[in-house]
């Protein structure tokens, strides 16, 4: 397929591949207290459902990124979503929880490879501000796809109850198997893959590992996604724990930065043909330190809820601008192996936005913690982007 022939329905698959792994985790929020009541199962132990389906996701990347550089990327995210439709009939008829917590990492190992597929094809096929336009979208979809599974899932659950969620799943899983098979081409010829076994596969992984500029644009990436991270975690605590807002009030506020997530992201496709990349990653992540600062110092004096939610709006918006631009800025700085180094980047980001959370609840969540958590994050990529762009002048 050429680069031009149906960019529309090209982004809308990969978009849907790139958000049924992280669908497959919110979409059965809303089912969690029931699933815990009917295996009379502890909140922790109801949790470790949701855990144990992010471990799958961050190590599948690892997965399947060195197979598609092997096989090609459509054969594996064909294979990958069968399994995740398979797997997700499995969680409905789960005996126990233990065996459900089982399950789940198989589901997110399955679900990994439609997010780091998707990348690898948005890199095979597009460069340069192209590539920038079709991460933004990526990203668009993205923001939406939070909020419209929880919405999904609770409605499916009010009418057949949590093992029915699953069902669903399994139903998405075969629409996509649809998507991936019937609108994304073989993006990679059979004379750029690689060959060998696993040790080649390791070493694929070891090259991107080694790339200075693409591990700066990586780990900035990860360090930015714990303020994102954060948010997702720790909000519905401060926002309806220590400020009151009841169920509808908050799905409202995180419906609100969700779509200026989207909006952010489809301004960031218009940027990337002005100006360079890197300068797109330092305004935003400048406007995110501002957003997190304000929101820190609102917790810190108690402000009245507006006086929160503006700077949080402010700064979690820039997510829609970072992803794209620094997931285009790392893969451009690769030419071969970009199933590999897809797979790098995602679980880096992923690893650092699921254990970092937890561990700053241990001091204990309040609106000045979530806002301090996010600015350190913020002021840390930025600090990492100015040193790069010091050290190695002229580089995106």
């Amino acid at each position: 397929m050429s680069r031009t022939r149906h960019p529309r329905r090209l982004m809308a698959a990969l978009g849907a591949l790139t958000a049924f792994g992280p669908i497959s985790l919110d979409v059965y929020l809303p089912s969690l207290p029931a699933l815990g009541a009917e295996f009379t199962a502890p909140e922790s132990l109801s949790q470790l459902t949701m855990s144990a389906c992010m471990i799958g996701l961050a190590i599948g990347q690892l997965l399947w990124g060195p197979i598609s550089d092997r096989f090609g990327r459509r054969m594996p995210l064909i294979v990958a979503i069968a399994g995740f439709a398979i797997t997700s009939v499995a969680c409905a008829f789960a005996p126990s929880i233990e065996v459900l917590i089982g399950i789940r990492v198989v589901q997110g190992l399955c679900g990994a490879a439609g997010m780091v597929i998707a990348r690898a094809v948005v890199h095979d096929l597009f460069a340069g501000a192209d590539a920038v336009a079709a991460f933004s979208t990526l990203a668009a979809v993205m923001g939406v796809a939070p909020v419209l599974a929880p919405l999904i899932g609770g409605a499916v659950a009010a009418f057949s109850g949590w093992r029915a969620v699953f069902l669903a799943l399994a139903v998405i899983g075969l629409l996509l198997l649809a998507v991936a098979a019937f609108a994304v081409p073989e993006s990679l010829a059979s004379g750029e893959r690689t060959s060998g076994g696993v040790g080649n596969d390791l070493r694929g992984l070891g090259s991107a590992l080694r790339n200075g500029p693409f591990m700066v644009a990586a780990v900035t990436l990860g360090i930015a996604s714990i303020a994102l991270f954060t948010y997702l975690q720790l909000s519905p605590f401060v926002l309806q724990t220590q400020y009151g807002l009841s169920a509808q009030g908050f799905a409202l506020v995180f419906a609100v930065n969700a779509v200026g997530i989207t909006l952010a992201a489809n301004l960031n496709r218009r940027l990337a043909r002005l100006m360079p990349g890197s300068r797109i990653v330092r305004w935003s992540l400048s406007i995110g330190v501002a957003g997190a600062l304000a929101l820190t110092l609102a917790g810190m004096l108690q402000s009245p809820l507006p006086w929160l939610l503006v700077p949080l709006f402010a700064a979690i918006c820039t997510q829609g601008v970072n992803n794209p631009a620094l997931t285009a800025i790392a893969l451009g700085h690769i030419r071969h192996r970009a199933g590999s180094a897809s797979a790098v980047l995602g679980t880096l980001s992923m690893l650092l936005g699921a254990f970092a959370p937890p561990l700053v609840s241990l001091i204990g969540v309040s609106a000045t913690t979530l806002g301090a958590t996010m600015l350190a994050a913020f002021a840390a990529g930025l600090a990492l982007v100015l040193i790069a762009s010091r050290t190695q002048p002229g580089r995106d």
